[in-house]
């Protein structure tokens, strides 16, 4: 793989119907897989060494994005998203490799400004279900 622009990684929502739009205003965005192990080492495991369950232990991902506050539909989406408490569906691009979509709840939005400064804002996602992965 060649090397990619940074801009390319998408955060999208969808603003309803499978309509899904970009994330108004991301200048940094942010995607995590994490797996957890189910550890089966006993007495018996051959050499000491460490034995794994395959198939076992919880998945998930999170996302998360940083940028300059913008007021667009995106934005209203995401704060009552965020205040209703509700999983909806969101796509991630990630250049050259694929499109990761599926539920997700946001678990954190905070603004901050400066005097001299723009309005900026960071949102945090956490995966809630099954994610499915379309290559590009």
């Amino acid at each position: 793989m060649v090397a990619q622009n940074g801009k390319d990684l998408l955060i999208k929502l969808d603003l309803g119907g499978a309509n899904f739009a970009t994330v108004a205003g991301l200048r940094a965005t942010r995607i995590s897989f994490n797996a957890e192990t189910v550890d089966v080492t006993s007495l018996e495991s051959q050499g000491g060494w460490r034995e794994l369950l395959s198939g076992a232990g919880v998945r998930s991902a999170s996302v998360s994005g940083s940028g300059v506050f913008v007021d667009a539909n995106t934005d209203d989406r995401a704060r009552q998203i965020f205040f209703a408490g509700t999983v909806e569906v969101f796509q991630v691009i990630i250049p050259d490799f694929g499109i990761v979509e599926g539920p997700f709840q946001i678990t954190a939005i905070e603004y901050a400004g400066s005097y001299n400064g723009e309005a900026t804002y960071e949102l945090s996602l956490a995966s809630a279900g099954v994610l499915s992965f379309t290559a590009i």
